[in-house]
């Protein structure tokens, strides 16, 4: 029914190497993330750009259908990969990325028939924490990539997407910081400081 795909294709220039594979509270990012979503009972999967590093996850592993085409084209191969109805993209530089926020999407895509949900916060809307109906997202974004579009809400006009309000997003999280992304060592380290001050482990 669900297939969570943890994009870590991004070339992790400000960090200088794979931060996917940088360990979290003495666990790789990447295998802090397949355990929290493992309980889910969906598939797991694993968008990489070099994937030497990733065997021992026991996922499987793709890489980008068209490479160096951004975020956008990572979603492409989210819809391309995934082989149930549903589709959960998150970003695999999100330590705090919520499974019971996953599961809220899921209830709300079959309740409102929507091609898309996505969490959103103050900032706007998180759409590397969002589930995709792949039926019918799948041609959509692959028509926005083959026009040379390059922003993730570029094919939103073709769809139905629901955005689901800052409140209501973080009532279904349980907790503040999930979309907390982390680029450089120091921002590691102080996500590190912030899963043991506030239990988020």
């Amino acid at each position: 029914m669900l297939t969570i795909v943890l994009q870590a294709g991004g070339k992790s220039t400000r960090m200088g190497t794979d931060k996917s594979l940088m360990p979290f509270l003495g666990v790789p990012l990447i295998e802090r993330l397949r355990d929290r979503f493992t309980d889910l009972e969906s598939e797991i999967r694993v968008i990489c750009n070099d994937c030497s590093g990733y065997e021992y996850l026991g996922l499987p592993l793709h890489r980008d259908v068209l490479p160096d085409r951004g975020a956008l084209g990572g979603l492409l191969t989210a819809l391309t990969v995934a082989e149930t109805p549903y589709m959960g993209l998150i970003a695999a530089d999100m330590p705090f990325a919520s499974p019971p926020l996953m599961v809220h999407l899921l209830e709300q895509i079959r309740i409102s028939g929507a091609d898309a949900v996505l969490p959103s916060t103050s900032q706007g809307m998180e759409p590397l924490h969002g589930l995709y109906r792949v039926s019918t997202c799948l041609s959509i974004v692959q028509d926005a990539v083959g026009r040379d579009l390059w922003r993730m809400n570029s094919w939103h006009d073709q769809a139905r997407v629901e955005i689901l309000d800052p409140l209501e997003t973080i009532e279904a999280a349980g907790v503040e910081h999930t979309f907390l992304n982390l680029n450089t060592a120091d921002e590691f380290s102080a996500a590190e400081k912030l899963a043991l001050i506030f239990n988020l482990l």
